[in-house]
C-alpha cells in the first residue's frame, strides 16, 4: 500500500520500512481518537476559509464522527502495509466519501498533525494524572487528622531524633502532592497550545485560520511561530516527563518509608494479609512487594527527563523521525504512574497504625530536645540547658517528663491541613 508521501514509481525496501517505523503503530493507537479530533476541527476550518466546500466538509465530518465511534468502541486498527495513525484515518475516510477523504490534508503535515495529536494526549493524561493525584491527597489528608496523635520517632540520619506523629508524617506527603501538581499545571499549560497549521515547520501558503482550529480544539492559545511550533516537539514530553517524576518522587519516598515502618524493628505500621506477599520457603513473612514495586516503577518513571534529554538535546530547529521515539519512553510511564497512584491509594486505606510506640525504652531520649526547652522556658539559656541535658544523658540519669503540647504552624499538635488543603485548592484552580 502506498505511503502518503510515496511517489507513484518509488518504493521503499521492507527492512527500511520495518527499522524506520518501529513500535509507533501500536503507540498511535493511543492518538487516534485526538487524531480524529485534530481532522476534524482542520475540516472545518478548511469549510469556513474556502478551502474546501463547506458541504464536503460536513460530510468529512461526519465521516470522521463514525471513525470516531469506531475508535470508542475498540475496534479501529492500523491495517497492515498502514504507516500511521494518520494514514489510517484518512484512509477509512477516502473508503467512505471518496475524494472528499483526499481532501482533508490540504494546508496539513504529518508533522503538525502528529504534533496536535500529542499535545491533546498529553493534555488529557494531564488532567487524569491530577484527578488521580488529588485522590491520593485526600487519602492523606483524611489519614493524617485520623492518626494525629499517634506518635511516632523522627528521624535524621536514620537515628532516632524527634517525635513525630503519623498525621504529621502522612501530612507531609499530603503537602508534597501539591508541589507536585503546580508543577504538572505548568505542563498542563505547555500541552494545551495549539500547533496545528504550522505545517512541516514553516507554514503554508493557504490562507489558514490557526486561531479558528485553537479554539475549536479547545487549546487555551496557539503556537505562533511555525517553526517552534514543530521546536515543541520533545520539549512538551520532557516537561511532563519532569512533572510526572515529582510526582513519582513523592510516591517513591513514600513507599520506602512505608517498607521501613513495616519492618519488624520498627513496627509503626502494618497492612492485611491481602496486600502482602509470602515467602516460598520462610512462612512468617509478609512481605510488602506492592510498595517495593511502587518504589522501584516510579524511580525509572524519575529517569525518563533524562532519557529524553539524551534523545532530543542535540537536535537543529526543525523535524526529525528521533522525535517519534519520545511516544515509547513517554506513554507507557503515563500509565505506570496512574497504576502506582491507584496501588499506593489501595495501601493507605488499609495501613493500620500500631498504638502507644513510644512508651518503648529504646525511644527514652526522643524528648530530649523538649527537657531543653523546658529548662529554657524557667529562663536557662539554651547553651546551659543543652548542656545540662547533655550531661544527664551521658550519666544515665536522664528522664523524658511529660511531653509539651507543640504549638507552631506545622507541628505534632498544630498539623496545618487546612491550610494545605487550600493550598491545593489554588494549585487545581490552574486545570481546567
Amino acid at each position: 500500500m502506498k505511503k502518503l508521501w510515496q511517489k507513484e514509481h518509488s518504493s521503499v525496501s521492507e527492512i527500511v520500512e520495518t527499522f524506520t517505523v518501529g513500535k509507533d503503530k501500536m503507540f498511535d493507537l493511543l492518538l487516534a481518537a485526538y487524531d480524529v479530533q485534530g481532522s476534524a476541527a482542520h475540516v472545518r476550518m478548511l469549510g469556513e476559509n474556502g478551502l474546501m466546500p463547506p458541504e464536503d466538509a460536513d460530510q468529512a465530518i461526519l465521516g470522521l464522527n463514525a471513525i470516531a465511534a469506531e475508535i470508542e468502541a475498540g475496534n479501529f486498527l492500523i491495517e497492515d502495509g498502514v504507516e500511521d495513525v494518520h494514514s489510517q484515518v484518512e484512509l477509512l475516510l477516502t473508503r467512505q466519501l471518496g475524494d472528499i477523504g483526499k481532501m482533508i490534508h490540504s494546508g496539513r503535515s504529518r508533522n503538525d498533525q502528529v504534533a496536535v495529536d500529542i499535545k491533546l494526549f498529553l493534555r488529557a493524561a494531564c488532567i487524569e494524572l491530577k484527578e488521580a493525584t488529588k485522590s491520593l491527597f485526600d487519602d492523606l489528608i483524611t489519614k493524617s487528622n485520623l492518626h494525629q496523635a499517634d506518635l511516632i520517632p523522627g528521624y535524621t540520619h536514620l537515628q532516632i531524633a524527634m517525635p513525630s506523629s503519623v498525621g504529621l508524617w502522612l501530612g507531609a506527603y499530603a503537602e508534597s502532592l501539591v508541589d507536585d501538581l503546580a508543577l504538572l499545571a505548568t505542563a498542563y499549560k505547555l500541552c494545551n497550545k495549539n500547533p496545528l497549521g504550522s505545517g512541516a515547520g514553516y507554514g503554508s501558503s493557504f490562507p489558514l485560520n490557526r486561531k479558528r482550529t485553537t479554539e475549536l480544539l479547545g487549546f487555551e492559545t496557539l503556537h505562533w511561530n511555525s517553526i517552534y511550533a514543530q521546536m515543541s516537539r520533545g520539549k512538551t514530553e520532557k516537561t511532563v516527563a519532569i512533572a510526572i517524576g515529582g510526582i513519582a518522587a513523592t510516591l517513591s519516598k513514600l513507599a520506602l518509608d512505608c517498607c521501613l515502618y513495616l519492618n519488624q524493628d520498627f513496627g509503626f505500621i502494618s497492612f492485611p494479609e491481602a496486600l502482602t506477599t509470602g515467602s516460598s520457603i520462610m512462612p512468617h513473612k509478609k512481605n510488602p512487594d506492592v510498595l517495593e514495586l511502587i518504589r522501584g516503577k516510579c524511580n525509572r518513571i524519575q529517569a525518563i527527563p533524562n532519557e529524553l534529554t539524551l534523545l532530543i538535546n542535540n537536535l537543529p530547529s526543525g523535524y526529525h523521525r528521533e522525535l517519534q521515539l519520545t511516544k515509547e519512553i513517554l506513554f507507557p510511564a503515563l500509565t505506570e504512574l496512574g497504576s502506582c497512584l491507584q496501588m499506593m491509594r489501595l495501601m493507605l486505606q488499609e495501613i493500620k497504625v500500631t498504638k502507644d510506640i513510644l512508651k518503648a525504652d529504646k525511644y527514652q531520649y526522643l524528648f530530649s530536645v523538649e527537657a531543653v526547652n523546658e529548662l529554657v522556658l524557667t529562663g536557662v539559656p539554651f547553651r546551659a540547658a543543652y548542656q545540662q541535658v547533655g550531661k544527664a544523658i551521658e550519666a544515665g540519669t536522664f528522664s523524658a517528663g511529660e511531653k509539651r503540647v507543640h504549638t507552631h504552624e506545622g507541628s505534632i499538635d498544630h498539623l496545618c491541613n487546612e491550610e494545605i488543603i487550600k493550598e491545593m485548592e489554588q494549585v487545581l484552580a490552574l486545570f481546567p
